[in-house]
């Protein structure tokens, strides 16, 4: 695998994600932002962010088995979550939780939240972009 994910000493170790990832591959793959969509274009879980966060992790992970990667490749995440607030959370470490353990991934590599006002399509609540690093 190209990524060793790490938490450096005088940073805070944080359970859900390490804050650094080293890259030692030679092909970088950019991941459009994921949706909540099944491979028909259904929203998969309207209303429920769990479950769409579960799916967004679940689409990157399709992406990356079609260019020979997986999960474990990435090397960075952005999270845009519709409306953040903090109360939020719990439902986004499920989503993820879920996602990993579908993936077999843990612990996942670093990763930025931001809270946006919209997405694409009213049922989103969520997108989730990757760039990864392959052999």
């Amino acid at each position: 695998m190209a990524i060793t994910l790490v938490n450096p000493s005088g940073l805070p170790e944080i359970d859900a994600y390490r804050q650094v990832s080293l890259a030692s591959g030679s092909r970088l793959v950019f991941i459009a932002g994921q949706v909540a969509w099944d491979a028909k274009g259904v929203t998969v879980g309207e209303g429920d962010l769990a479950a769409q966060v579960e799916q967004c992790y679940l689409n990157i992970g399709t992406a990356l088995a079609e260019v020979g990667g997986s999960f474990g490749d990435v090397a960075k995440l952005t999270v845009h979550v519709v409306d953040w607030t903090p109360d939020k959370m719990p439902l986004l470490m499920e989503g993820i939780s879920r996602a990993a353990a579908r993936l077999e991934v843990t612990p996942v590599p670093p990763v930025t939240l931001l809270g946006v006002a919209a997405l694409d399509v009213p049922d989103h609540l969520v997108e989730i972009e990757a760039t990864a690093v392959l052999d």
